[in-house]
C-alpha cells in the first residue's frame, strides 16, 4: 500500500514539476521523510530524480542548451562533493528550514504582476557566474537530494523556453545525480528499503516524462513562470511544516516568558540546553546560558559552596550584559523551590 501511494504521489509530483520547471524532489522530501530516516531521504530521492533527468533527456533531447551545460556540470560535481561531506555534520532539517524560507519568499513575485524582464543570452553569461550557480546547486542537491525550482529564476532569466529549461536542467543534473549515488553509497546511506522506495519514485518519473511530452509545448513562458512561482511557494510551505515538525521532535524546543519584578525574562530550551534573555529595567538587556558547575574555576566553586550549605540542586548561568561578563547561581531545595540566587564574577 505504501508503495502504491508513493508511486501515485511521485507521478503527480513529477508531472507538476515538468509544468513548473522542477520541484518534484522538494515535494517528495516531506513524504519520504515519513517512511525513511531523514539521513536516507536524499539517497532515495536521488534515485528517482536521476531517472527523471535521464528520461527527460531522452524525451526533450533536441531542446538542450549545451553552452550552459558544459560550464555548469564541473562546478556542480565539485559542489556535490562538498555537500556530501557536509551531510555528516549538518542536520538536514535545518537545511530544509532554510530552503523553505527561501521558497516562501517568492510569494511577492506570485502575487505581483509578472514583469517582462530582459533576457540574457546564455552565451553572454560569465563562466564564473554559471560555475557559482552550478556549485551552489551541487551543494544543496547533495544535502537534500533535490534542487528543483530553486534555480528556475536563473533559467527563465536566460530566456529559455519551458522545453529548454526542462531539457537543459536534465542535462545539467544527470551526471550530478549519478555522482551523488556513488557518494551516498560510499557514506553507507543505502539500505535495501532505501533502494526499494527509490525505484518506486524512478518508475513514476519515467511515466511522468512520457505524459508531459505532449503537455509542455502548449504552455506559454508567462504561464510557465506563474505556475513555477506558485509551486515554489507551495513547496516552501510544505518544507517549513516538515522541518518544523522534525525540529520539534528532535530538539524539543520550549519557550517560556516570565514578567518578574523589575525585569522580563524569555527562556528557550533547545536540545535540553537552556538559553535565557532578560531585560532588566535598571540594567538593560542580558543573555544567559546554562553551564555546568564544573566549568567554573576552583575558587568560584568553593565560593558557591560556602554561600549555601543545604540544597538539592544548583543551576549556574553565564551572563552577558552591557556591563560585561558575570555569573549567576540558583540554589533549589525540595520540589525545585528556589532557595537563593547568587550573582558573582
Amino acid at each position: 500500500m505504501a508503495d502504491f501511494l508513493l508511486f501515485t504521489t511521485a507521478l503527480v509530483a513529477f508531472s507538476i514539476s515538468a509544468v513548473c520547471g522542477g520541484g518534484a524532489g522538494l515535494l517528495l522530501i516531506p513524504i519520504l521523510g515519513t517512511i525513511l530516516p531523514v539521513s536516507q531521504v536524499p539517497a532515495a530521492l536521488t534515485i528517482g530524480t536521476a531517472t527523471s533527468s535521464l528520461s527527460r533527456l531522452w524525451v526533450f533531447s533536441k531542446s538542450i542548451r549545451w553552452e550552459m551545460t558544459i560550464r555548469f556540470v564541473p562546478a556542480s560535481l565539485l559542489g556535490a562533493t562538498m555537500g556530501a561531506e557536509l551531510l555528516s555534520y549538518l542536520e538536514p532539517m535545518y537545511i530544509e528550514l532554510c530552503m523553505g524560507i527561501f521558497l516562501v519568499s517568492n510569494l511577492p513575485s506570485l502575487l505581483g504582476r509578472q514583469k517582462e524582464t530582459e533576457s540574457i543570452p546564455p552565451r553572454s553569461i560569465a563562466t564564473v557566474t554559471v560555475a557559482i550557480i552550478g556549485m551552489t546547486a551541487g551543494v544543496i542537491s547533495a544535502l537534500t537530494g533535490a534542487v528543483g525550482v530553486l534555480f528556475n529564476r536563473f533559467y527563465v532569466r536566460c530566456g529559455l523556453s519551458p522545453q529548454e529549461i526542462i531539457a537543459t536542467r536534465a542535462a545539467n543534473e544527470i551526471l550530478l545525480h549519478v555522482y551523488k549515488l556513488f557518494l551516498y553509497a560510499g557514506l553507507g546511506l543505502f539500505e535495501l528499503k532505501t533502494l526499494g522506495y527509490g525505484l518506486v519514485v524512478a518508475l513514476a518519473a519515467i511515466a511522468s516524462s512520457r505524459v508531459m511530452k505532449y503537455v509542455l509545448p502548449k504552455l506559454s513562458r508567462e504561464v510557465f513562470s506563474r505556475i513555477g512561482f506558485s509551486s515554489m511557494v507551495l513547496i516552501g510551505v510544505m518544507m517549513l511544516n516538515s522541518s518544523l515538525l522534525h525540529i520539534r521532535v528532535s530538539a524539543d524546543p520550549n519557550l517560556r516568558l516570565n514578567h518578574l519584578a523589575g525585569e522580563m525574562e524569555a527562556t528557550l530550551t533547545w536540545n535540553k540546553l537552556a538559553y535565557s534573555f532578560e531585560f532588566n529595567y535598571g540594567e538593560g538587556p542580558e543573555y544567559e546560558k546554562v553551564i555546568p558547575l564544573s566549568s567554573l574555576s576552583i575558587a568560584q566553586q568553593a565560593y558557591l559552596m560556602s554561600v549555601v550549605e543545604e540544597y538539592d540542586s544548583i543551576l549556574v548561568e553565564k551572563v552577558y550584559s552591557l556591563a560585561g561578563l558575570s555569573y549567576e547561581a540558583n540554589f533549589f531545595g525540595p520540589d525545585q523551590k528556589l532557595i537563593k540566587k547568587v550573582e558573582f564574577d
